[in-house]
């Protein structure tokens, strides 16, 4: 008996060993491909992590945007004109932070979208850098940088979370067939 309840265990632990592993992102940093143990997309617990331990697991650009506060240029990110259906994560730890029917056209160059998936996914921090005065939109899980929050956008709540494409990954909904 207790050895049935051992491998069953060993057997248990293992299964949600692989699933974690599913969850997880390999992104490629310093030509190697590495797995970014704090990707999850079920995960909500807040991450406290020094840029150090960021910069071992995340890419180059990504890490630049994420954790020094860069921004990519205009209209050169890949969702500025994107309009698949789905739903939009940080990149750096898989944070659910957008649903596409969110989303809308602006000229401001970057994908921008008029509310939150849902309120604790994203924080707020003021911003008075280059002598203006902004408000920052950070992951509400690793505090990656995202963009900024301005208050033109398209619906009653004039919200317009302007984005960085590199700090966003999309998953299309997957229509089902009958």
């Amino acid at each position: 008996m207790r050895n049935l309840i051992k491998i069953s265990a060993i057997i248990l632990m293992g299964t949600m060993g692989f699933q974690n592993m599913n969850a997880q992102r390999i992104q490629k940093v310093n030509g190697k491909n590495i797995i970014n143990p704090y990707y999850s997309r079920t995960d909500i617990k807040i991450l406290k992590l020094p840029n150090s331990t960021w910069k071992k697991v995340l890419n180059k650009d990504l890490y630049s945007v994420s954790r020094l506060n860069e921004t990519e240029m205009a209209n050169t990110g890949k969702y500025n004109k994107f309009d698949g259906i789905g739903t939009y994560y940080c990149a750096a730890c898989g944070n659910a932070l957008f649903k596409s029917d969110a989303k809308f056209a602006s000229t401001c160059g970057w994908p921008s979208f008029f509310e939150t998936i849902r309120p604790k996914s994203v924080i707020y921090k003021k911003d008075e850098s280059y002598n203006m005065e902004r408000t920052e939109v950070r992951c509400g899980r690793c505090d990656a940088h995202l963009g900024h929050l301005f208050d033109d956008g398209p619906t009653a709540n004039k919200k317009r979370f302007c984005m960085n494409s590199i700090s966003l990954e999309f998953e299309p909904i997957v229509k089902k067939s009958k």
